[in-house]
């Protein structure tokens, strides 16, 4: 009598319990891994953007990466002179690699000039509320830096 009071168990309702079952823990999993998310690619290791050459610390440390560079060159000069290649002119090649890089603004006159407008309207703007205005060629700067972002 006991072994017919147990029914059983169709494969939908089997379905559907463990439905029941995984879909709140599922929920709750995907609710807490949201932060978890956001921290990808941020951190002590993070590379946000490319350096530029004048962009370097102190002098010490930028005396340090000339020494390294013109090494690296001297070993690459060596190299080619062995092979019998053209020789490289270590001095010219060193400055050219150390020069900082040049400026958004000459890149792209349109998109300056736009952005020119734009930061001279937020000046009007800022003198209307009775704030300071920007340097605008600093603002333009500063804009077009920002624009460049770090896949570029």
């Amino acid at each position: 009598m006991a072994a017919s009071a147990i029914t059983a168990i169709s494969n939908g309702e089997v379905i559907l319990i463990v439905t029941l079952v995984v879909a709140p823990i599922a929920a709750m999993a995907f609710a807490g891994s949201g932060a978890v998310y956001r921290q990808i690619g941020r951190g002590r290791f993070a590379i946000d953007r490319d350096r530029s050459g004048a962009e370097v610390g102190p002098a010490p440390a930028r005396a340090a990466r000339e020494a390294e560079i013109r090494q690296m060159l001297e070993a690459k000069a060596f190299r080619r002179r062995e092979r019998g290649g053209a020789p490289i002119d270590i001095d010219a090649e060193l400055a050219r690699l150390t020069a900082p890089a040049p400026s958004a603004v000459r890149a792209d006159p349109a998109l300056a000039a736009e952005v020119r407008g734009l930061v001279v309207a937020r000046n009007a703007r800022r003198v209307r509320q009775g704030r300071a205005p920007l340097d605008v060629d600093a603002e333009v700067e500063r804009q077009l830096r920002d624009l460049e972002g770090p896949g570029r």
